[in-house]
C-alpha cells in the first residue's frame, strides 16, 4: 500500500490530536485565511465555505505540491444562526444562558484537496448536542477557566465542558472538530485507503 501525507491547515489542537489518536500524524499549517468574511452564511455554507479556503489556501503552497489537504471549520447551529468562537467571556456566557438544557447541531465543513491527482472532495458532517441544565454558578464557573473562548460553540465534548453535554447524536469525532469516518469516505472517493495515512505502528 503506497503511504500518503496528510496536510492539516488548522490551527486546532483538538484536530490535531483526534487524528493522531487515530494513528495518522498529519503536518499542520495554519492558512490564515479571513475568517470574519464568511460569518454572514448560513451554518451549514459558511461551515463548509471556510473549510474551502482553508484547504486552498494550503494546498496552493509549494510545500503541498505532493500532499493530502484537508481544511476543516466548525459552528454550532442553534435556531439556524450560526455559532462560532465567542469574541470575549460575556459573549460565552451569554451563549451558554441560550443553550442550557436545548439541544443545537455541531456542523464541520471539510474539503479535501489531493494535489498529486489534482481532485477533491469536501462535505458536511452533523451531529446533534444535548446540552445539559447547568446553573449560572457553572456557567460562570465555566466561562472563568477560559476554555469556552477558544472553541466553536463555546463548549468542549474532550475537555472541562463534556460534564455539561448530556448526550449526543452522530459522530462524537465531529464534535471535536473532523469526522474521522466522513474524512474516510472522503479518502474513498478519491481512491486513498485510510490505512494509507496510517503511520508505522510497531513501535
Amino acid at each position: 500500500m503506497t503511504r500518503r501525507s496528510l496536510v492539516l491547515a488548522s490551527a486546532s489542537p483538538a484536530r490535531l490530536q483526534t487524528l493522531r489518536d487515530a494513528g495518522v500524524h498529519p503536518s499542520v499549517i495554519v492558512s490564515g485565511v479571513d475568517e470574519s468574511a464568511y460569518v454572514s452564511l448560513a451554518p451549514a455554507d459558511q461551515a463548509l465555505a471556510l473549510a474551502r479556503a482553508k484547504a486552498q489556501a494550503v494546498a496552493a503552497l509549494p510545500d503541498t505540491a505532493d500532499a493530502l489537504v484537508v481544511g476543516c471549520d466548525s459552528v454550532l447551529d442553534l435556531d439556524g444562526r450560526a455559532y462560532g468562537k465567542p469574541a470575549d467571556a460575556a459573549e460565552a456566557a451569554g451563549r451558554w444562558h441560550t443553550m442550557r438544557g436545548r439541544s443545537g447541531v455541531l456542523v464541520t465543513g471539510h474539503c479535501l484537496v489531493d494535489n498529486r491527482h489534482g481532485t477533491g472532495r469536501d462535505a458536511v458532517a452533523r451531529t446533534t448536542v444535548h446540552f445539559a441544565l447547568v446553573s449560572d454558578d457553572e456557567i460562570a464557573a465555566y466561562v472563568g477557566t477560559g476554555e469556552p473562548l477558544h472553541v466553536a460553540g463555546a463548549f468542549t465534548l474532550d475537555g472541562l465542558g463534556g460534564a455539561f453535554v448530556t448526550g449526543i447524536e452522530g459522530d462524537p469525532h465531529n464534535v471535536v472538530g473532523i469526522s474521522l469516518p466522513l474524512l474516510r469516505e472522503m479518502l474513498a472517493d478519491l481512491a486513498v485507503p485510510w490505512p494509507s495515512l496510517w503511520t508505522d505502528l510497531s513501535g
